[in-house]
């Protein structure tokens, strides 16, 4: 794309966690002055949870675009998909409009936008100027503020691991860090409370579903946990993340 004849510009705006009064201010002003936002979901014909979060936001000009990002399908069908989107955004910003994308969180982490930002930005070493990202509250930054406890403290040391990992590199993570971010647990609790008996965490361990949402869900301390109350949490939420810090006893 030839910048110098670019009037147009995209930003890509992180939203939070879920609470809309937890958009950033800038995010907020950059969205009411939107020609068109391009809003990831992944159901097709269902609106995203990171849409109804700044809807109130958006200027009843600004239309949308709403793009089904496959989360169950083989690699090729999800670069199809990605490269579509990427060509859409360049062709939007190449017209002269101000476009955005929305992600959940922040977008530089656990997001599909990075797999647009690596097709729009392939033969730069630097962003380009008609690109800017705006950063989001994390879940975890919102996780450790609702609980009151410390993501990281004095010289520890902090990991944020996503639970898709395999148990070996989720057992090292538990091992070799102070603090640790277990983000996507919904799938694989067991075996994470599993880890965490194993090493003496449990007591250390707090588990957040569904940070700044009505249904939003806490347990203080897993080491609390009933096995009947363990059983029924084969079912998480998607949005389900355990904070894990050596040197913080839930317990007391």
């Amino acid at each position: 794309m030839n910048e110098t004849a670019t009037a147009g510009k995209l930003y890509v705006l992180g939203v939070g966690p879920g609470g809309s009064d937890l958009v950033t201010v800038r995010a907020a002003r950059i969205l009411s002055e939107l020609d068109v936002i391009y809003t990831p979901t992944g159901k097709k014909g269902t609106k995203s949870l990171a849409h109804s979060i700044i809807e109130e936001y958006l200027s009843p000009n600004t239309h949308v675009c709403t793009y089904h990002f496959l989360m169950k399908a083989d690699m090729s069908a999800k670069q199809a998909v990605w490269d579509e989107v990427a060509q859409n955004l360049k062709e939007e910003v190449a017209n002269g409009r101000k476009v955005g994308f929305i992600t959940l969180g922040d977008p530089m982490l656990f997001s599909t936008w990075v797999f647009l930002l690596q097709r729009l930005v392939s033969q730069q070493m630097t962003s380009p100027s008609w690109l800017e990202i705006v950063p989001g509250i994390t879940s975890f930054s919102a996780i450790a503020a609702a609980s009151a406890m410390p993501l990281a403290m004095e010289d520890q040391t902090l990991a944020v691991i996503a639970c898709t990992a395999s148990e070996a590199v989720l057992e090292q993570a538990l091992l070799n860090y102070d603090c640790i971010v277990l983000m996507k647990v919904y799938s694989r609790f067991s075996l994470i409370c599993d880890l965490l008996q194993r090493h003496n965490l449990l007591e250390h361990a707090l588990m957040m579903a569904d940070a700044t949402l009505p249904t939003e869900q806490c347990w203080h301390n897993l080491a609390t946990l009933s096995f009947s109350e363990k059983e029924r949490m084969q079912e998480l939420s998607y949005f389900s993340t355990i904070l894990v810090n050596k040197n913080w006893q839930l317990s007391r």
